[in-house]
This record gives structure tokens, C-alpha cells and sequence, in this order.
């Protein structure tokens, strides 16, 4: 710790932690972090889970918020050591029958891709077209606080409109076919909700924008780099960054004139006490969170067998069969089951990134989602979904590493009961996340803010909930 008292002091190291240190150290302020875990990085964290040499990503691992955020933007990530990888296409979404639809970065070549059926094609661009178009004024839009005042409320209206609506509803009216519809149903399901509910559409829309508007990379050798360059920035305007110290009340913390979370509503009543006012800790009491995660890392004898061409073209694969397959898959999470045929979200890197694994191997990552704090083994029912797609895959596992929802939690204690967007992004919690406020960073504490993925946008490694949080800070107590 530096020897005087530094004007603020952040808990939590992750992508929103050092986010906030940031910018709070370029507004000139002098800024301390201090992170429980032996390595700083949050979710954006890389470790040798199953053999020597094979590097594998525990949390964040395809980054596209990276690319879009306006505050990463403001970082020379390449030269701060953070490289990223453009795969040849976004997402390869499988069918049976060896099919595959490809959602390519070009908005024109994936609707060219849905050969079978012109008029599919031209619903995508439709579907798609002024998004993409309004990318740039979109960006800040979508990754600020829900309640503010829009620079470009058109395009943000144009947005909004089909954002609202359950994402099953907005594929069968607005595109045509099945391999069009499966493909945004996966997008789709990145929300963990179930998709007859409302708003569950807007994450379809958002994560096909970006992969038609800046793609979604990865980071050469593993997401740890991420948390590395920020690390990098924030000392290089004299930020300092304690690892290894656990804070587990608010009075061991150096004194400093305001103090960021990174951590979510639980953690914050258990670290803040009697600080907090009486309204905000109702608040975060009845903060919800949502689904977990049952994840697999697999070390592999060499690279995936799909069978559909498009399956070797993207780093990103989904596999969950037809839109009424994945939708039934997610609504059986939603109400508490776990599906037989979950839906399934894989990464494979040797294509883009041999230095994961060594020369020949491979290594790959998947999760699927279940109810909230499940412990229920899934790595049968994720490995036959592979298998469905990829004959022959499991005689490829040399090792695997299991990480259901207790596993994810000890990782990342904001993943609570496995749910790693750190509470449910439903209606209520998506338009006032996590109380409500006007400035959803504040806790009504003097001093006193929340800078993590439970404050918007939400999930995703893209540091503007830090940002955000920080900015506050800046406009009432650090003037």
C-alpha cells in the first residue's frame, strides 16, 4: 500500500475494478486496488486447468464488448500486451443434416450464406441493416446507464422497439426459416433468460451488431491479458494494485475519500454494514440473480470433427439444434430443470490461436446453462451435443476440467450460484439495476459506489460499469 492515503481505494480487480482505478487516475486522482485473488483480472482470468501447455480461459473468453466499449477504446491494448484474434466468422450456429448457419462479419455474406432461401437472406439484412448502420451512435447508447438522456434517441428508438419483444417472437416474425431463426435464437440465448420472456430479443440484436460491426475476437493466448494490460495502464499513472487481501469489512480499508465495489448487492451489504442507507439495502436484498453455468474445458488430440463445413470457420459455435429446441432448452433452466439437450456455447482457438495448446492439440471451452446454484453434473448431456454435431469428438479428450456453479463461484465470488452476469438482466433488473436510482452506482452512501456487472450495462468484459461508477464519483465526491 503506498504510504499516504490515497483519494480512493477499489475492491476488486476485475475488467469494472480497474476500469474505475483508471479513470479515476487520469482525472488526476490517486488510486489504490486491493483483490482477494492471487491474480488480478476478474472474469478475464487464464490458467493451465487440464495438462501442462494447454491454456485454458476460466471465464470471459470471445470479447466483443472489448472492441466496442468506448472506454477500451481509449487503451492500446496490442501495446499494452492484450492482442487480439479476428476468427474467420463470428459464430458457426449447427443443424442436423450437416448443416451450418455462419454469422460472417460481412452483413452481405451472411445474408448471401442462407443460399437456400433468398428471401431468409434478405430478412437478416433487414433484421440487421440500420443497426449496423447506427454501430458508432449505438455504442454509448447501449453501454451506459439504462436511464439517461440519448445523444442519438432515433437510433436508439430504432433499437428499442424490437429489443423489447421475447426473442422466440421477434424471429418468427421478422425472419424467415430455420437455419435464419436458430442462428438468432442462439444469439439470443446468451441472455440466460428464457426466450418467450420480454427483453430476452435485445441480446440477440446487440451481439449480432457486433459481430456484423467490429467482430468477436479473442485474446491471443488467453483473455489474462486483458486484466494484464489495464494492470499496465493503471500503473503507469502511478495506480497501485494489492493482490491476495481479502476484505471482508469496509473499516480495514485504508482510509481514502471514496471507495468502489466490484463485487455485487450481497457482497456489498456484507462489506458495508450499517453504512449503507436503510432503502439502498433493501435494494440490494432483493437484487436477483439469475441462472448459472455448467462449464468444460477440454485438452483435445487435435481439432474438433464437425461435421458441417461452417463448424471449422468460426472460434464461436453453438449447438442446440432448431429456434423451438434452444428456446425449450432455456425455458426448462428457467423453470428449474435441466435439459436433456441443453443448449451449448463452445469455443475452439487452435485455428486462430495455436499458442493455447501445443503443436497438434487443442484446446476447447464450453458451458450450457442450469438453475442457479445446480449441482447437477451436465458433462455428459454438453459432451453428446458435441458428439451430435461432431462424431468422434470424445475420442479426442485427452483431459477435462468440470467447473459447475459452486466451482464458477469460488472462482469469482460475483458469480453467484454460477450466474456469471452477476444477476439476472431481465426487464425489472435490466431498467433499474441494481435499486432504483437515478445513479445506479451510488449506494446513497457518502463515498461510497458499486462499479460491478450488477450495475449496467451488465455483463461482459467491457469495464463500463467501472467507468460509469467512477465518473460518479468524480461528479460528487472527488470534484
Amino acid at each position: 500500500m503506498r504510504a499516504s492515503a490515497p483519494d480512493a481505494v477499489v475492491v476488486g480487480a476485475g475488467p469494472n475494478g480497474l476500469a474505475a482505478a483508471i479513470t479515476l487516475a487520469r482525472a488526476g486522482r490517486s488510486v489504490t486496488v486491493v483483490e482477494a485473488a492471487a491474480t488480478l483480472g476478474g472474469g478475464t482470468r487464464t490458467e493451465e486447468l487440464t495438462l501442462p501447455g494447454y491454456r485454458h480461459d476460466m471465464c470471459a473468453t470471445i470479447v466483443p464488448l472489448a472492441m466496442a466499449s468506448p472506454f477500451f477504446r481509449t487503451i492500446d491494448l496490442a501495446a499494452r500486451g492484450a492482442d487480439l484474434l479476428q476468427p474467420e466468422a463470428p459464430l458457426a450456429h449447427l443443424l442436423d443434416d450437416g448443416r451450418a448457419a455462419v454469422l460472417e462479419r460481412s452483413l452481405a455474406a451472411t445474408a448471401a450464406g442462407f443460399a437456400s432461401d433468398p428471401a431468409e437472406g434478405r430478412a437478416w439484412r433487414r433484421l440487421f441493416g440500420s443497426l449496423v448502420r447506427d454501430a458508432n451512435k449505438l455504442g454509448p447508447e447501449l453501454l451506459g446507464p439504462v436511464l439517461h438522456l440519448p445523444r442519438h434517441p432515433l437510433a436508439l428508438a430504432r433499437f428499442g422497439l424490437l429489443a423489447l419483444l421475447p426473442a422466440t417472437h421477434l424471429a418468427h416474425s421478422a425472419l424467415h426459416g430455420d437455419e435464419s431463426r436458430a442462428l438468432f435464437g442462439g444469439l439470443a440465448a446468451h441472455s440466460m433468460l428464457d426466450l418467450g420472456r420480454p427483453l430476452s430479443a435485445a441480446f440477440g440484436l446487440v451481439l449480432g451488431l457486433y459481430a456484423h460491426a467490429v467482430g468477436w475476437p479473442m485474446v491471443r493466448g488467453g483473455s489474462a491479458a486483458i486484466g494484464e494490460a489495464l494492470a499496465a495502464e493503471l500503473r503507469a499513472l502511478g495506480g497501485e494494485i494489492e493482490t491476495g487481501h481479502l476484505v471482508t469489512n469496509l473499516s480495514e480499508l485504508p482510509p481514502s475519500r471514496v471507495v468502489l465495489l466490484d463485487v455485487t448487492p450481497r457482497a456489498a451489504i456484507a462489506l458495508a454494514g450499517d453504512r449503507l442507507p436503510r432503502g439502498t439495502r433493501r435494494a440490494y436484498e432483493r437484487f436477483r440473480y439469475g441462472s448459472g453455468v455448467f462449464k468444460l474445458d477440454w485438452a483435445l488430440d487435435g481439432p474438433i470433427p464437425w461435421t458441417a463445413a461452417g463448424g471449422h470457420r468460426a472460434a464461436t459455435v453453438h449447438l442446440g439444434g432448431t429456434l423451438d429446441e434452444i428456446a425449450a432448452s432455456e425455458r426448462e433452466v428457467a423453470h428449474g430443470g435441466h435439459p436433456e439437450r441443453p443448449f451449448v456455447i463452445l469455443v475452439q482457438y487452435a485455428a486462430w490461436d495455436p499458442s493455447r495448446a501445443p503443436a497438434g492439440k487443442s484446446t476447447a471451452w464450453a458451458y450450457c446453462h442450469v438453475p442457479g446454484g445446480s449441482t447437477v453434473d451436465m458433462t455428459d448431456r454438453i459432451e453428446a451435443q458435441v458428439e451430435r454435431f461432431a462424431p468422434g469428438f470424445r475420442d479426442r479428450i485427452l483431459a477435462r476440467s468440470m467447473h459447475p456453479p459452486a466451482a464458477m463461484e469460488a472462482h469469482d465470488p460475483n458469480y453467484i450460484g454460477g450466474d456469471i452476469n452477476a444477476g439476472i438482466q431481465d426487464v425489472r433488473q435490466l431498467l433499474f439495476r441494481p435499486r432504483v436510482s437515478l445513479d445506479p452506482y451510488w449506494t446513497g452512501a457518502p463515498g461510497l459506489y458499486l462499479c460491478s456487472s450488477s450495475t449496467p450495462p451488465g455483463g461482459g468484459a467491457h469495464g463500463m460499469s467501472g467507468y460509469h461508477a467512477a465518473r460518479s464519483a468524480l461528479r460528487r465526491d472527488l470534484h
